[in-house]
């Protein structure tokens, strides 16, 4: 390309992440900013690395020489306005970078409830000596992934280190080295009804928007656990609560809400079968070199003109 790109990055980075971006393309100007500034950049921007979840429209509209947009999450369901759908414009995500940390914070809340964790927490709190909590193994239950993707795959590969069996629904069936049983996305309520841990792990689009409602909750054993790392709006958070309170399902580990920060007068914060953590599964100490790794491989591919990764169908939004 003749002509600098110019890079505008919404999120700070440290040195060696901007050393990274550099050594991919030493001609480029490259502008680390915030929320507060970054339209200060647009006008000239020819690249803008962000989140999925901000709102990007108004950006957008500014940028006549915007080419890409690379988003620093998985989901981008922020970024497919309309415009953006329709234009030429590249969109690319972080795809492939979360499997280790969430599959760890699924394990760490489903270790959490086996093992009663919570309830010793609120004991400990409270300096209580309660020796008869319920104690219970996973090994040889039934995981169920809602969503084999690559954190899906990930899970699953942990599962298997724990003797579990695990199932999971796709929308393409596929050979899946560490699913046992593989259902079409349509058996949802076929495969709740053997799992012991259901995990979701859905992009957020209009068709998974809401699908878990009281229904899905009914369909699952009354011991099972229901585990949300995804996204808030997949579910239906009243119907979550009533399922918990009329013990349609033994617990909920939640990661993500319909509103968030959780409103202080959610009822899920005073319910003793839920873990409440906010929004943090995918974050590590080294997200940022994964996702910079990641982003910085895409901007050599754009550099020489060659297909880029993770590139998002506009039309599928994933």
């Amino acid at each position: 390309m003749a002509d600098a790109l110019n890079i505008v990055v919404v999120n700070q980075l440290a040195d060696r992440h901007v050393a990274s971006i550099k050594n991919a393309a030493p001609d480029a100007n490259i502008i680390i900013t915030d929320k507060q500034h970054v339209s200060e950049h647009m006008p000239d921007a020819d690249i803008l690395v962000t989140w999925g979840t901000y709102d990007t429209r108004p950006l957008y509209l500014m940028a006549p020489n915007l080419k890409w947009i690379h988003a620093l999450s998985a989901g981008v369901e922020s970024l497919l306005f309309p415009e953006c759908a329709a234009g030429d414009l590249l969109l690319t995500n972080s795809k492939g970078i979360h499997g280790i940390p969430m599959s760890e914070h699924v394990f760490a809340l489903i270790l959490s409830f086996t093992r009663s964790l919570n309830l010793c927490l609120r004991n400990q709190d409270r300096k209580i000596w309660g020796q008869r909590i319920p104690l219970q193994e996973v090994h040889e239950k039934t995981i169920a992934i809602v969503g084999l993707g690559s954190i899906g795959r990930e899970i699953a590969k942990k599962a298997k280190g724990f003797g579990l069996n695990v199932v999971a629904t796709k929308r393409t069936i596929t050979k899946e080295l560490f699913v046992d049983t593989l259902y079409p996305a349509e058996q949802l309520l076929e495969m709740l009804a053997v799992a012991d841990f259901v995990v979701v792990t859905l992009p957020l689009l209009e068709e998974t928007r809401g699908i878990f409602q009281l229904e899905q909750f009914s369909a699952m054993k009354k011991s099972a656990y229901f585990i949300n790392i995804a996204r808030g709006a997949l579910v239906n958070e009243a119907d979550l609560i009533t399922a918990l309170r009329e013990e349609k399902i033994q617990g909920a580990g939640l990661d993500v809400f319909e509103e968030e920060p959780l409103p202080e007068n959610s009822p899920l914060w005073e319910m003793p079968n839920v873990i409440i953590t906010p929004h943090v599964a995918a974050f590590s100490p080294v997200y940022l070199d994964r996702a910079v790794k990641l982003f910085t491989d895409n901007l050599t591919r754009f550099i020489e003109n060659r297909e880029l990764l993770n590139i998002i169908d506009k039309e599928k939004g994933y």
